[in-house]
């Protein structure tokens, strides 16, 4: 497992799918790493089929990277504002979500994600990859719902 440095500023892990919840989970996470001085790692993942239903907003099949990573650059500019998104290090990833998000977070002081994503079950208080994530995160695990 991968160790943060003592000269690194701690790190915070919060993944982004284009949800609500999501958004509250990445405002969450930079007031969070302002308080302990650290910085934040913005992840969007998705695979095709994904069996969780979490992917990035208006993702298909043929997405080019180049274009995902603008599509996350306009998201994190949306919710946090040109400074707030200057001040996040935003990743995209072609990967399981759950799978990707537990790698990033390793050695990191805190994984936040949002309670539900974009999956299907309206119902459900959770989604799948903020489940899986508390179950299996070698970091502690934050759930935020939006408000």
């Amino acid at each position: 497992m991968e160790t943060e440095s003592q000269d690194s500023p701690p790190r915070v892990v919060v993944g982004l799918d284009g949800s609500p919840s999501s958004h509250a989970a990445l405002r969450w996470a930079l007031r969070h790493a302002e308080l302990i001085g650290g910085v934040v790692d913005a992840v969007t993942a998705w695979e095709f089929p994904s069996p969780d239903g979490w992917s990035a907003p208006a993702v298909d099949a043929d997405l080019d990277v180049d274009v995902a990573h603008r599509r996350l650059a306009d998201e994190l500019r949306e919710v946090l504002g040109e400074e707030g998104a200057a001040r996040v290090d935003a990743r995209v990833v072609r990967a399981n979500p759950v799978e990707a998000l537990l790698d990033a977070a390793n050695g990191a002081e805190l994984l936040v994600v949002g309670s539900r994503g974009r999956g299907t079950f309206a119902r459900a208080l959770l989604g799948s990859v903020s489940i899986q994530c508390a179950l299996h995160a070698t970091c502690p695990v934050v759930i935020v719902r939006p408000r």
